[in-house]
C-alpha cells in the first residue's frame, strides 16, 4: 500500500481557516467579495496522492480499508448519501403521496467516481474540518474535483470565501437546472440536524415532510415559488 500511496509535505502550503463540519450557508450571498477572516498562524498541511476510493459527493480514501486517509474536497457540499431530493413536476397528487424522489446524495457520489475512474489523484492539504478530516484542493487527469461537481449542480459552494470560477460554476448550474438545482432539496447542513435516520435505508417521505417544514433550502423551484407575486383574491 505504501507504493501506491505517497504522503508528502506540501512545498508551499495556503493556511485558511479550519472549515467547519457544518457551515453556516444561509447568509454567505451577502458576504461573498469581502476579505476572508485572517489567520493566525500557518499551518503546513501534507499534499495526498495516488489511487482512491469515492465515499461520497465530497470525500476521498486514499489507501485501504483501515488503513489509511479520508479527505474532503475544500468549498463545496453535497447531499449526504441518504438524502433525498424531490422531482418538482408533481402532477397527479390524487395518487401520489409526494413529489418523486431524487437520490442527490448517491447521484454526487456517482458523479464524482465517474470523474475520478481508476485515475491517481492529487490532494493539496487547505484545512483541517472541526471533525479532524483534512479539507483539500483535489485534481485527477488536470480536472478540479470540486470545481467539476460544481459545474454539473451535484455540489454547492460552502462559503462566501471562494474564487469568482467557482461561483460561476455554481451560477450556471444553477441556471440550467442541473443536478440538484432541477429537484427541492432540503440544505445540507439543516438535513444533518434534523434528519433523525440517517441510514441507508432512510425513506423518501422522511425528507418530503423535513422539506414541509424547512427553515432554509437552496434548490431555484422554492426561490421561484418566492418570487411570485402574493395572490389577493382568495
Amino acid at each position: 500500500m505504501r507504493n501506491r500511496l505517497i504522503v508528502a509535505i506540501a512545498a508551499s502550503s495556503l493556511a485558511l481557516p479550519a472549515f467547519a463540519a457544518d457551515p453556516i450557508y444561509q447568509n454567505w450571498h451577502a458576504l461573498r467579495g469581502q476579505a476572508a477572516p485572517p489567520v493566525a498562524a500557518a499551518v503546513r498541511l501534507p499534499t495526498f496522492k495516488g489511487p482512491v476510493t469515492v465515499l461520497d459527493g465530497r470525500t476521498l480514501w486514499f489507501g485501504t480499508l483501515g488503513n489509511g486517509y479520508k479527505v474532503r474536497l475544500a468549498g463545496i457540499d453535497t447531499c449526504e448519501l441518504p438524502q433525498w431530493a424531490l422531482n418538482p413536476k408533481w402532477t397527479n397528487r390524487d395518487k401520489q403521496q409526494a413529489p418523486a424522489p431524487v437520490p442527490c446524495g448517491p447521484f454526487a457520489k456517482a458523479w464524482l467516481k465517474r470523474t475520478v475512474g481508476n485515475r491517481p489523484t492529487t490532494c493539496v492539504g487547505l484545512a483541517y474540518a472541526n471533525d479532524g478530516i483534512p479539507v483539500a484542493q483535489c485534481t485527477t487527469n488536470g480536472v478540479d474535483l470540486a470545481a467539476e461537481m460544481l459545474r454539473v449542480g451535484w455540489a454547492r459552494l460552502d462559503s462566501p470565501y471562494i474564487n469568482a470560477q467557482y461561483y460561476a460554476y455554481q451560477t450556471n448550474a444553477m441556471a440550467a437546472r442541473y443536478g440538484m438545482w432541477g429537484t427541492y432539496v432540503l440544505d445540507m447542513n439543516e438535513w444533518r440536524r434534523k434528519a433523525v435516520d440517517k441510514t441507508l435505508d432512510r425513506h423518501p417521505i422522511a425528507d418530503f415532510n423535513l422539506l414541509a417544514e424547512r427553515k432554509s433550502e437552496i434548490s431555484p423551484p422554492f426561490a421561484d415559488a418566492r418570487n411570485k407575486p402574493k395572490r389577493t383574491d382568495r
